[in-house]
């Protein structure tokens, strides 16, 4: 087996090693990106290697809760493991939702690795016409 080193990944390996894998009450975060698309928020979460059924989402209040859990792979007794690099344990990450977010309607989807949550804006948080009365003379406002 050739490999070539990297120094830096091995401190790497060596600072996962003396922190430890993530456990459920010390998780270690997932990476994510957030970004508008249109009339929705969209959060896609990394969790390769992990199983849709290892993946908890709740949403209480405005609090957005994702939990994941990465697994060893079973082995059987004739294996012996040469390099492991992989990080196994659980993962968290938490975030605060504005109130001008929909929190009934999130969609969860979950493909190659990687968890995409839509979180569509609330219809009272668009923008919409005021109509104004004066009179028998109405006009509309936008804004």
């Amino acid at each position: 087996m050739l490999m070539r080193t990297d120094p830096f990944r091995e401190l790497d390996r060596l600072a996962q090693q003396l922190v430890g894998p993530g456990t459920w009450t010390r998780p270690s975060p997932m990476p994510m990106d957030a970004y508008r698309e249109g009339d929705e928020y969209v959060v896609a979460l990394d969790l390769p290697g992990v199983s849709a059924d290892a993946i908890d989402i709740d949403v209480e209040r405005n609090m957005l809760t994702v939990k994941a859990e990465r697994r060893p792979v079973a082995k059987s007794d004739d294996v012996q493991m040469e390099l492991s690099e992989r990080p196994l344990g659980a993962f968290s990450r938490q975030l605060v939702l504005a109130d001008t977010l929909d929190t009934e309607r999130i969609q969860a989807d979950y493909d190659a690795g990687v968890l995409t949550l839509r979180i569509p804006i609330a219809e009272r948080a668009k923008p919409r016409k005021i109509a104004i009365g004066v009179g028998s003379d109405r006009k509309e406002i936008s804004g």
